[in-house]
């Protein structure tokens, strides 16, 4: 059998861990000066993937 290909974009976007895969948080690449000191902070760091989409991740990256 074939080894199935992963998907790259994923690959780039969500790391492996112990209980799930974590991602960045959106809205903190761009047109920040808008944005309040507060709301930049807490945009800071990883979160954690949602139950409902981890088998769509776990699909697109099937070996890590």
């Amino acid at each position: 059998m074939p080894k199935i290909k992963s998907n790259s974009g994923a690959g780039k976007r969500f790391k492996k861990t112990g209980n799930g895969f974590k991602h960045k948080q959106s809205f903190r690449s761009h047109i920040l000066t808008k944005k309040s000191t507060k709301r930049k902070r807490q945009l800071r760091g990883m979160k954690q993937i949602h139950d409902a989409d981890k088998q769509l991740i776990e699909r697109m990256l099937p070996y890590l």
